[in-house]
């Protein structure tokens, strides 16, 4: 198969397989990292720092394999707006979420991105008929939302605000996927050329992200720089231990991770890949519940439970003739948190 971060056609003795369930790990551990950084760092701070390492990767991979970027006006034009829409908005919304809510409600957060792909596929991509059972699975989609949110008990539900954020960030990645879809299929030079240049779009917007925090937090009403609580007196682990946590959030689950991302993409295709929504929600509950004891009530995995059959049956084949859309060297559906 083709080795993660090598130009296509470069051969490796690693089985997909292997990058399959490595990148579940990751993408799956990265809700937890997020968590962990909110203890010394800001939701902006974390998102920052995640986009400054994951930018170094991708960059030196780009050097290193000697791929090139894009060109063109008009496609940095699209790339201006999916940049946002699978980097900038979804981190920054997971990240501020978190503060609100648990890391294992926003890895089920994550399993929604199919719900919002096959609505953002009906505005963006009217030639492409959905399909009755796809028209299905987003309405179980959105039952288990409702599940989720437990709006009828507050008290009992997850903080409203953190899980649209999460819910929020988690559309996000279905709707930036389907405009890749519409308006860059065809423009892509192939390797890392693609995510390399959307992750520097997120990096030229990450001193605005900073700006605006930082001004948010000079308010009479806004946070402290620093969260209250145990990290609080910035001692030792205190605060190098939610650093780190960010920056391997940055350097594995952002840099890295687009590396074998594209890897699984090119060795079995984007149908596979697209599965990657289901071990990831397991991940991030299991570590969730088991590293930071956090609580994940009967109706919550109810939910989970819910919008994971939702977008299981999203991501079947069948539900009627579908007219062929020209397909880029990308996950369309992609499940990364």
């Amino acid at each position: 198969m083709t080795a993660p971060g090598l130009p296509a056609g470069t051969r490796a003795p690693v089985p997909w397989q292997v990058w399959y369930l490595t990148l579940a790990l990751v993408w799956g551990s990265s809700y937890l990292l997020i968590k962990l950084g909110l203890e010394a760092l800001s939701g902006v701070q974390v998102t920052a720092l995640r986009i400054v390492l994951g930018a170094a990767v991708l960059l030196t991979l780009v050097a290193v394999t000697g791929t090139r970027l894009p060109r063109g006006r008009r496609t940095w034009g699209h790339l201006l707006v999916t940049g946002t829409l699978l980097c900038s908005l979804p981190w920054t919304l997971f990240a501020l979420g978190e503060v609100r809510v648990t890391s294992a409600v926003a890895g089920i957060a994550n399993a929604t991105t199919p719900v919002a792909a096959v609505v953002a596929t009906a505005v963006l991509l009217p030639g492409e008929p959905v399909g009755r059972r796809r028209q299905l699975g987003v309405g179980i989609g959105f039952v288990g939302i409702v599940l989720i949110a437990q709006p009828w008990s507050l008290e009992r539900g997850p903080d409203p605000v953190g899980l649209l954020m999460v819910l929020v960030a988690s559309a996000s990645y279905g709707i930036g996927w389907t405009y890749v879809r519409r308006h860059l299929h065809g423009v892509d030079p192939g390797g890392l050329s693609m995510p390399a240049a959307q992750v520097l779009v997120a990096l030229a917007q990450v001193p605005v992200l900073l700006l605006v925090d930082w001004w948010r937090r000079g308010l009479p009403s806004g946070e402290p720089l620093v969260p209250a609580g145990p990290s609080a007196s910035l001692g030792g682990w205190a605060l190098w231990g939610p650093v780190l946590a960010a920056g391997v959030l940055g350097v594995v689950g952002t840099g890295l991770a687009q590396a074998m991302q594209y890897a699984v993409v090119r060795a079995a295709g984007p149908t596979v890949a697209t599965r990657l929504t289901y071990p990831i929600v397991v991940v991030s509950v299991v570590l969730g519940v088991v590293l930071l004891g956090e609580g994940v009530g009967p109706v919550v995995l109810l939910g989970a439970g819910v919008v994971l059959a939702g977008s299981l049956l999203i991501g079947t084949r069948g539900g009627g003739r579908r007219r062929h859309t020209p397909a880029v060297s990308v996950d369309p559906a992609r499940m990364g948190g």
